[in-house]
């Protein structure tokens, strides 16, 4: 039975490391995928998907006006990916609900839970809403806990506690913490991850 499925996690839990992993699972059996990426997610480069690891390949995107469709996916497609899937809307999410079970199409997602504040984003919100499958991607805080949570720091590495919901960034940008990191109102610099420091 094809379902949607949620793969979730703070940043740099290796999401897109997956994504394309299980793209090459796909490939290397002959079977056709379709990769997709935000449009507005640039950090790798327009229409790349690319893992911390060095891996990248390019993809097509989607922005609040695409469509997930029968018609849209194209034949022989054997499993829809999308990556960055925090910023599906929630109508998308429906349609991609609708597409696995109407076309029994796999649709595999990756994305974030919840912004720098701990709100949800909607894409998130929906998605917990609708994926028949939820897998949380496991990453650590730099004080060994788990990682759910992310924390946006400015150019000083303090905390950013207000702005926009959405900031594209990477390492220099966001840090993956654990609830009582993020919780802390400790106002010095966050120090960058390390087995000694």
């Amino acid at each position: 039975m094809s379902k949607l499925y949620f793969r979730y996690a703070a940043m740099n839990a290796g999401k897109s490391t997956a994504l394309l992993q299980a793209a090459h699972n796909y490939e290397e059996r002959g079977m056709k995928v379709r990769l997709l990426t935000a449009a507005h997610d640039d950090r790798a480069g327009s229409g790349i998907i690319g893992s911390r690891l060095g891996l990248q390949r390019p993809v097509e995107t989607f922005g609040p006006q695409t469509v997930f469709d029968a018609a849209g996916v194209g034949p022989g497609v054997a499993c829809v990916l999308i990556d960055e899937a925090q910023f599906l809307t929630p109508a998308q999410v429906r349609q991609l609900h609708r597409l696995a079970h109407r076309q029994r199409l796999p649709v595999i997602c990756y994305g974030l839970r919840s912004d720098f504040r701990g709100e949800a984003f909607p894409g998130a919100a929906a998605l917990l809403t609708l994926a028949d499958d939820l897998e949380e991607m496991k990453t650590i805080c730099a004080c060994a806990r788990k990682a759910s949570m992310n924390m946006r720091i400015d150019d000083e590495g303090r905390r950013v506690k207000e702005g926009e919901q959405v900031v594209i960034g990477g390492n220099e940008r966001y840090r993956a913490v654990c609830p009582s990191c993020f919780y802390s109102d400790d106002d010095d610099p966050v120090r960058a991850p390390g087995l000694f420091g």
